[in-house]
């Protein structure tokens, strides 16, 4: 799908989150999941579109791949849901390790994009107006631009991490 395409069927969609459009972007690591959502969000604001794009790594560890949800929902799902400002506190990982960082306010857009592992989860599919699942290439290539991405020091990480998504994804009917 391009994201010309996307944005057209978003903006096609009806608001299920209040008035703002929720829109997933969800497969797994090494997909291409932020370049496709970072090229989408750039086409909805081409189109004069308030878009704020929340990346699940914003809260996701390696201990926590996915039980952060609650994190996400009560405090931007929710809120935004009433019209109200949603805030969340971001994971910062320049250490190496994750520790809170800075804040993040969001107002509510006309469209919000989650971008990540686990953004079209089932709990949140009724709110979605547009849900997209990137799962090319295969795992040994989605593994090499991970680490390419993310470095060699974690490749053992990220190997762990595809063995939980396929897990992941079998049981949520992703």
């Amino acid at each position: 799908m391009r994201c010309s395409e996307a944005a057209d069927a978003i903006l096609a969609a009806a608001p299920r989150l209040g008035a703002v459009r929720l829109a997933a972007i969800d497969g797994p690591s090494g997909s291409g999941k932020s370049t496709f959502a970072a090229a989408l969000c750039d086409e909805l604001r081409s189109r004069g579109r308030e878009t704020f794009l929340i990346p699940t790594d914003h809260f996701a560890t390696w201990d926590d791949p996915v039980a952060w949800w609650p994190l996400l929902r009560d405090g931007v799902l929710e809120p935004l849901a009433r019209g109200e400002n949603g805030s969340y506190r971001r994971l910062d990982w320049t250490s190496g390790e994750p520790r809170p960082g800075a804040l993040v306010t969001v107002p509510p857009p006309e469209v919000l994009v989650i971008e990540g592992v686990s953004s079209g989860r089932a709990s949140i599919r009724p709110r979605l107006s547009f849900r997209y699942l990137i799962d090319e290439p295969g795992p040994a290539t989605r593994l090499e631009r991970a680490v390419t991405r993310d470095g060699e020091s974690d490749r053992q990480n990220l190997v762990r991490w595809q063995a939980f998504e396929r897990g992941w994804f079998a049981a949520d009917r992703t």
